[in-house]
């Protein structure tokens, strides 16, 4: 048997990864003087609740000997763990699972992937992995698989005010001010592994530059198209639904999602993304 695990900012919520035989292994959030765990110990909402009221909150990522304990505990019932997560680039996550399995000396039976990605398309990534082992693939082959869905897959995000990214250092006070004041928001996507701003427009032509970029990338081909938010605002999950639908890409299938505690810490309430590949 083989497992996969990821780390909690792959944003799937724990009874979700588990219908799908998903092993999550949860990053740290500070707030308040607290230390919670990611999804298991703090709803993404009270985390959004926080910020909107002027608080911040930060993330610690998950330690060498946490990495090793749950290494050691799945081994006692698998063959071999597949454990993918957070690009390398955003968090020290994986380097802490790559020192976890050499000092477990378990390399050839735990195969650590770094995927590049983070939130709902590090979640998509791992699913197809997943996907790959249930088909009757090995290792190897989920490895692949995963690779294969960050090489196709476009993701982009965008932050409704950029106050919180300067709260977390990301952007001076001075770039959030201009910004602010011009009514400008970037656009942000992967490239090799870091999350860089691609382009910058109007906060209220946001979704449909996106969605623009994906007809340009994609056109007619058959999409599987999904869609991450940072906090249960019904009324703005509704409207991205509805641009979703009528933007004349050929969705084929689409989900939404919540965007969880650790990554929200970072980019702040109401922030969204959108992601498309083939099908």
């Amino acid at each position: 048997m083989i497992a996969v695990l990821t780390d909690s900012t792959s944003d799937l919520p724990p009874q979700e990864a588990h219908k799908l035989g998903i092993h999550v292994i949860y990053q740290t959030v500070q707030m308040q003087g607290r230390q919670m765990l990611d999804w298991d110990e703090v709803d993404p909402e009270v985390v959004y609740s926080h910020m909107k009221a002027g608080g911040t909150a930060s993330t610690l990522p998950i330690a060498v000997a946490a990495f090793a304990e749950c290494y050691r505990t799945l081994l006692e019932t698998h063959d071999e763990i597949v454990s993918i997560h957070i690009s390398g680039k955003l968090s020290p996550t994986v380097a802490h699972a790559r020192m976890a399995a050499r000092l477990l000396k378990m390399e050839e039976r735990i195969h650590v992937v770094d995927s590049g990605l983070a939130s709902t398309p590090l979640g998509e990534a791992v699913m197809d992995a997943r996907a790959a082992l249930l088909r009757g693939g090995d290792a190897t082959s989920a490895v692949r698989a995963a690779g294969a869905t960050r090489d196709q897959i476009l993701a982009e995000f965008s932050v409704p005010s950029l106050d919180y990214l300067r709260r977390g250092g990301r952007i001076s006070r001075t770039q959030a001010f201009i910004g602010n004041m011009l009514g400008l928001r970037p656009i942000l996507g992967f490239e090799d592994g870091e999350l860089k701003a691609l382009r910058r427009c109007k906060v209220d032509h946001a979704t449909q530059d996106m969605l623009s970029g994906m007809r340009e990338r994609f056109g007619q081909q058959p999409l599987c198209v999904s869609v991450v938010h940072a906090g249960r605002d019904s009324g703005r999950t509704q409207a991205l639904r509805l641009a979703v639908i009528s933007s004349g890409l050929n969705v084929k299938s689409a989900s939404m999602h919540l965007m969880g505690p650790a990554i929200g810490a970072h980019v702040g309430p109401g922030t969204f993304g959108i992601m498309a590949r083939p099908v």
